[in-house]
């Protein structure tokens, strides 16, 4: 199987309705590669205002994610946003596991429960992993790595054909990045993820058909030989999906 490369951009907490507004107008009228999928994740406040310009554009090609979605049915759950509520308005993927909600206190445990309900209900899940500067500098980057994606299993997700895994390692990602991963070190580590995936006993082939998405500092300078590697199935990109060379970004592979 061919794994369609896929471009996620997480706008993070950024941004206003005019903003948002304009950057989606513009991903909505640009010439995108069609062997791209493309899945954009706003702010809450504007994923259904994203999603509408997309509608009256006529573009099928970039879709909507939240940035997170709550494992309980809709009830008494201040400030959350629950499957159900997502899926009634159009918006078929989310993303969990970020790091920096990770770091705000959720748990492994608290994410895999997030992802079963995000695929019970029906939405794509794109799952954020990834290991901090002072893991990787102590040789636990693959351990780290396999403790997220253990408790997914453990939450009783076997099938992972609507899970796109976004290998972030924390150390380049954010304002406080020290750097992007090398093409050799994040191709090392998406190969460890697989080989993991391979020895799971998750359902189907996983280990072949699951997309391992980088996320680190990408930009349209180094999204091409990143985009090279063997097991990088595409991106989930940062604060460089506000600008226009997100654009440059989603056609890295065009020739």
């Amino acid at each position: 199987m061919t794994r369609k490369f896929l471009v996620g951009g997480n706008f993070k907490m950024t941004g206003s309705r005019a903003a948002t507004a304009e950057i989606v107008g513009r991903l909505s009228k640009a010439d995108l590669d069609p062997n791209v999928e493309v899945v954009i994740a706003p702010t809450s406040l504007y994923i259904f205002q994203a999603l509408e310009i997309l509608q009256n554009a006529g573009n099928k090609q970039v879709q909507v994610a939240a940035q997170n979605v709550y494992h309980e049915k809709p009830g008494a759950h201040t400030g959350e946003i629950s499957v159900e509520q997502l899926k009634q308005d159009g918006i078929n993927w989310t993303l969990l596991g970020h790091s920096e909600r990770r770091q705000a206190g959720e748990s492994n445990e608290l994410v895999a429960r997030k992802t079963k309900a995000a695929l019970d209900g029906g939405l794509n899940v794109i799952l954020c992993i990834g290991e901090s500067a002072d893991e990787r500098r102590d040789g636990k980057t693959e351990e780290v790595n396999a403790r997220q994606l253990q408790a997914i299993i453990d939450a009783g997700v076997k099938d992972w054909k609507n899970i796109v895994i976004a290998y972030e390692p924390i150390w380049a990602i954010g304002a406080k990045a020290l750097r992007a991963a090398t093409p050799e070190e994040a191709q090392g580590t998406h190969a460890e993820i697989r080989k993991w995936l391979a020895g799971a006993g998750l359902e189907g082939n996983a280990a072949e058909d699951t997309r391992i998405l980088y996320g680190g500092s990408v930009n349209a300078a180094n999204s091409k030989s990143l985009a090279s590697q063997p097991d990088i199935d595409g991106f989930l990109v940062g604060g460089a999906s506000l600008k226009p060379e997100f654009i440059d970004i989603i056609n890295c592979k065009r020739a």
